[in-house]
């Protein structure tokens, strides 16, 4: 049995150049995204800020829809993102700064 989530995300620039994928590991891949890694469109256009995502169960099922959102015009990818984060920002700005830092001096440690 597979206990994967498997996710469909799309990301986008300040000037909002866009760009859809799929993967296993999303923070491991915004990451990636983020420092420019793949070289190519993303890094060219500086897409890397996270405005959309989706998980799935099932990698088939990522890769459908990742293929179906890939086939839409600019404008309807546009109103996906904006169902959710009129805004654009930046999904993953916060991933990793939830945890805090323990004191060496703190009784409960």
């Amino acid at each position: 049995m597979d206990s994967k989530t498997y996710w469909v995300y799309i990301m986008a620039s300040l000037s909002r150049a866009l760009y859809t994928g799929f993967t296993s590991v999303i923070e491991q891949r915004v990451w990636q995204h983020k420092e420019g890694v793949f070289g190519g469109h993303t890094s060219k256009y500086k897409i890397n800020r996270l405005v959309y995502y989706e998980s799935f169960n099932y990698p088939r099922d990522a890769i459908a829809r990742e293929k179906e959102i890939k086939l839409w015009k600019r404008h309807k990818k546009i109103e996906l993102i904006e169902e959710d984060n009129p805004e654009w920002a930046d999904l993953s700005e916060n991933w990793g700064k939830s945890a805090t830092r323990i004191s060496r001096d703190d009784p409960s440690c």
